[in-house]
């Protein structure tokens, strides 16, 4: 079949892309089946179906394209866009993560010379640069799975795929997040498990690093992610807790203002195991963390997180001070300083910040209070030359009030008035 040429459109295939740009669904299902329309076909922009739909933010209608066998890496737009590009600029995560599942390649750049992350990034949609930074597909994790030349068994055992693959995916990097992962998996909670996964994740780190594209974000996060579960092993076979007494001694701050000192010494220790010194991304993380003092800006997490993630410091979200899930909504309701995701979150962080949450209140108080009080002040000045232009006016009009004759005076001493013409009488 001969490739589609843009703008060499069916009266089928224009209808198609109304439909899609109308959210119709079941219309576009129906078009879908007519034996006209080619699912790859292409309007006068070099725009496929899939593309507009991406676009335009509608999940329900590249799921169906996909069904159909869109092509997610079609490439004939006229600057070089791809359905993964659209996806992102449209900042729907769903679909920028079924994009990546359905193969899409985020390296391909456009007309301008950059991914489908970069243009992400460029508008804002920072979930979405997220999304494909940390995207590693499940078929490349299976290939573990399966026992390889002469092997006698595989590296992993097929059950353990699925939750492993849920924490490679995760954008949240807090090492609480992580073990909450793991304990909510019986499969994951085995020392035995645990120790085949740690080992399959150091082997795609070595693999991200010794490829011909390296990629070394990725090889960060597998190295980082089986730090964490290789403490885990540990905490295992020492405890009888469940991973109980590991998640305290990461949520555990100090006394002072319950910094948690125990996991940033845990996560700045992880970043110097790795194993590839020489590596672009490592030397960028030392010279971000080293000179920072631990308790201070930045912490080890945040750091690590906007070089794997791609999240910024600026963005405008809350983040859980106990699991690190961004966006939570619920407050501390005494100190109203520290944020969670759920009440879970909150019981599981109370016992260390109860230390320390009288002293928030209380410098949360103070801080309102001389806020209140340079407002005041501000205000005050921002009124004073107002009330001096008033006072300024009042005495200009009282100094011309004194200055200005009465009424009397200048009649006796205005000009003489002549006498009107007597009517003389004939």
């Amino acid at each position: 079949m001969a490739a589609p040429k843009k703008g060499d459109l069916s009266a089928t295939e224009k209808d198609l892309f109304q439909v899609i740009s109308a959210g119709n669904v079941q219309e576009a299902s129906r078009l879908l089946g007519c034996k006209d329309v080619r699912v790859n076909c292409l309007d006068e922009y070099g725009m496929t179906p899939l593309m507009h739909a991406a676009y335009k933010g509608k999940a329900d209608m590249c799921r169906l394209l996909l069904q159909h066998g869109a092509d997610v890496n079609c490439n004939e737009h006229e600057h070089g866009y791809t359905a993964l590009m659209f996806a992102g600029l449209s900042g729907k995560t769903d679909i920028t993560r079924m994009m990546l599942d359905a193969g899409a390649e985020t390296d391909v750049v456009n007309s301008v010379g950059r991914t489908a992350a970069q243009m992400a990034a460029f508008v804002g949609q920072h979930d979405c640069v997220t999304v494909i930074n940390n995207f590693f597909s499940r078929s490349r994790l299976e290939y573990y799975t399966k026992a390889q030349g002469l092997e006698k068994e595989p590296k992993l055992l097929p059950k353990l795929a699925g939750p492993l693959h849920k924490i490679i995916m995760t954008t949240n990097l807090s090492p609480v997040k992580i073990v909450m992962l793991v304990k909510e998996n019986p499969l994951l909670m085995d020392v035995g498990s645990l120790e085949k996964c740690h080992k399959v994740l150091d082997l795609i780190c070595e693999k991200c690093v010794k490829q011909q594209d390296m990629n070394e974000v990725l090889a960060v996060k597998m190295h980082y992610i089986s730090c964490v579960l290789q403490k885990c092993c540990t905490f295992l076979r020492e405890r009888e807790d469940k991973l109980d007494a590991f998640v305290k001694s990461l949520l555990k701050g100090r006394d002072s203002d319950g910094f948690p000192q125990y996991q940033e010494k845990f996560i700045r220790e992880c970043i110097r195991k790795f194993p590839y010194c020489d590596t672009t991304l490592l030397q960028q993380l030392v010279r971000s963390i080293a000179p920072v003092e631990i308790g201070n800006d930045p912490t080890a997490l945040s750091v690590l997180t906007q070089a794997i993630t791609g999240q910024v410091g600026f963005m405008d979200a809350e983040f859980c001070t106990a699991c690190g899930g961004k966006r939570a909504s619920k407050r501390c309701s005494i100190c109203k300083m520290v944020m969670y995701c759920d009440p879970t979150c909150q019981k599981l962080h109370w016992f260390t910040h109860k230390k320390v949450c009288k002293k928030l209140q209380e410098q949360r108080e103070k801080q309102e209070a001389r806020s209140a009080l340079m407002m005041d002040k501000q205000a005050n000045e921002d009124n004073k030359p107002v009330e001096e232009a008033t006072s300024l006016v009042q005495g200009l009009a009282i100094q011309k009030e004194e200055d200005s004759p009465s009424d009397a005076s200048v009649v006796q001493s205005g000009p003489a008035v002549p006498d009107a013409p007597s009517v003389r009488q004939e």
